[in-house]
């Protein structure tokens, strides 16, 4: 009786203990908010200049949500088509990617069967105006808040045309556009098969399986099958369980979700029979590999079902619940973490500017798959087979964020009205291509170019430039030699570059891909995979 008593009293302890927690809890949340409302309340009545409410507001919100994790936001009712698209592939607008190069918001990828194409739209139009409105210095946002719209209503944009005198007024019908998560499939050879998947929105499962069966029908000989994540950022977790079901049997679990309140806790299953369970599998990775597309990942890599190949992914494991508040906004919060079969957790365990930092190995818990292979828990997945990140040489990117290749490839669709299949367009007219380069007159800096610039800069502080400079300038014209040749030197990579963007001008998101799987070098390597059975179980086996 005596301990009972003990017992008794120890749980109302512990009770009033909560209680007295939770009431100081309630009380600083009180008075938060009363400092808070008192703080605005004087800016608004006594800061020296007039105060925009919602901007003030909305700055204090992002920068409270900025203390947590960079997945929770606040949706204002502005951002709501923005959100819609992201969660659901699906917008009311155009049907076009834009972006600003110079002065104009440009045109750069219209999407198949979209608004824009049957406008007559194309990639490199730059938008003059809207509704009449100068566009000039106008950000992609501010544009693209003016595209977006309801189904049926018209906008009219002034278009320039590179290689055209005088612009051109174009109307174009807004509709729902619907964006493909699975753009393109396809057979790599007679025997492997090749399904891209860009995002987790709605019927994603639906879509890959579709994908799958297609190859099944068309191609019997179908021996294996390349699944390619690269930049797939996640989205839906019932779409990840849907897409892991169709690799893996029945009544396995595929992840769980844990967080603060435990009742809340959730197992999810696979709930049919696999379509391909003993398909041999190879998923391609790279660093913006994210969130679903980790849960797919891991739970391929867990089970031992297939090879993941390519780079570490970003290591997003957290669940994001969506809560509707007043004046049709919305917080999307951070509930729970994500584990995967092994028991791991691919959640990176800290930022930096919005970023994962990267988990040294040596800090991260072993786990083990089913038959036996060591893996690592938090900051992604790292694949069976690394092939890196594939880091651009400065020639290359130097071209690319001057968009010289964007803008040789309007050139190109201005003066060949066609070029054929995409898989047998080949680029042979390089010298020309170094001739626009060269007409274009940007100057392209090395890295040591720009050291010297330092190293100069500093002697002329110094009053000793005459001392150096005659030597700077001798290893600048050896370096003005050597940089001559990079355009040479990056050809094929450059060569890639030109036939995707040129074939894209033609044949829109299905040609890119198409040209793209000719040489991408972690395709490559994954058909070698699946080619070779002993391979391909080899790095399955436990080490």
């Amino acid at each position: 009786m005596k301990y009972f008593r003990l017992l008794s009293f120890a749980v109302l302890l512990l009770s009033f203990s909560a209680f007295i927690e939770g009431n100081n809890k309630q009380f600083e949340i009180s008075k938060n908010l009363e400092i808070f409302a008192n703080i605005y309340r004087e800016l608004n009545s006594h800061y020296v200049d007039d105060i925009d409410p919602s901007r003030l507001m909305r700055t204090g919100i992002e920068a409270m949500l900025e203390t947590l994790d960079p997945y929770t936001n606040y949706i204002s009712e502005t951002d709501i088509e923005g959100y819609r698209y992201m969660a659901a592939g699906k917008y009311d607008g155009i049907g076009a990617n834009v972006r600003k190069i110079g002065d104009y918001v440009t045109i750069v990828d219209p999407y198949e069967g979209g608004p824009a194409i049957d406008a007559g739209l194309q990639a490199g139009d730059m938008i003059i105006a809207v509704e009449g409105k100068d566009a000039k210095g106008k950000k992609t946002d501010e544009v693209n808040d003016v595209l977006k719209g309801f189904p049926g209503t018209d906008v009219t944009l002034t278009i320039r045309r590179p290689g055209e005198e005088k612009d051109r007024t174009v109307v174009v019908k807004r509709d729902e556009v619907d964006v493909k998560n699975v753009p393109y499939y396809g057979m790599i050879n007679d025997n492997i098969g090749y399904v891209v998947l860009t995002t987790f929105t709605n019927n994603a499962g639906k879509n890959v399986e579709n994908a799958i069966r297609a190859l099944q029908k068309e191609h019997p000989g179908l021996k294996g099958l390349i699944f390619d994540l690269r930049n797939n950022g996640g989205g839906y977790l019932r779409e990840a369980v849907s897409i892991s079901n169709l690799f893996i049997p029945k009544d396995e679990v595929v992840v769980t979700t844990k967080g603060k309140v435990r009742d809340r806790d959730r197992s999810f299953n696979t709930v049919s029979e696999p379509l391909a369970p003993d398909l041999p599998l190879v998923i391609l990775t790279n660093k913006y590999t994210a969130s679903a597309s980790e849960i797919v990942s891991g739970v391929v890599q867990d089970l031992d079902r297939g090879v993941i190949l390519g780079d570490k992914t970003y290591g997003k494991g957290l669940v994001q619940n969506t809560v509707d508040l007043d004046y049709n906004a919305k917080l999307k919060l951070t509930t729970a973490k994500y584990y995967i079969p092994s028991g791991r957790c691919i959640q990176s365990v800290s930022y930096k500017d919005g970023e994962p930092i990267s988990v040294p190995e040596e800090q991260r818990a072993v786990f083990k798959t089913r038959g036996g292979r060591k893996v690592l828990d938090g900051g992604g997945i790292i694949p069976d087979v690394e092939t890196g990140d594939k880091n651009q040489s400065a020639i290359v990117k130097f071209l690319t964020e001057n968009n010289l290749i964007f803008h040789y490839a309007t050139q190109y669709h201005q003066d060949h009205a066609e070029i054929g299949e995409a898989k047998d367009f080949k680029f042979t007219d390089f010298d020309d291509f170094m001739s626009f380069v060269h007409d274009k007159k940007l100057q392209f800096k090395t890295n040591s170019e720009k050291e010297l610039d330092d190293l100069l800069a500093a002697a002329e502080e110094d009053n000793i430039q005459d001392l150096i400079k005659t030597n700077l300038d001798a290893i600048r014209e050896q370096i003005k030699k050597e940089k001559s040749d990079d355009l040479i030197e990056n050809k094929d990579e450059i060569i890639s570059l030109l036939e995707r963007e040129i074939v894209s001008r033609y044949q829109y998101q299905t040609g890119r891909i198409e040209k793209t799987l000719q040489n991408d070098q972690d395709i490559k390597l994954a058909t070698d995979i699946l080619s070779q059975p002993e391979v391909y179980s080899r790095y399955l086996q436990r080490k």
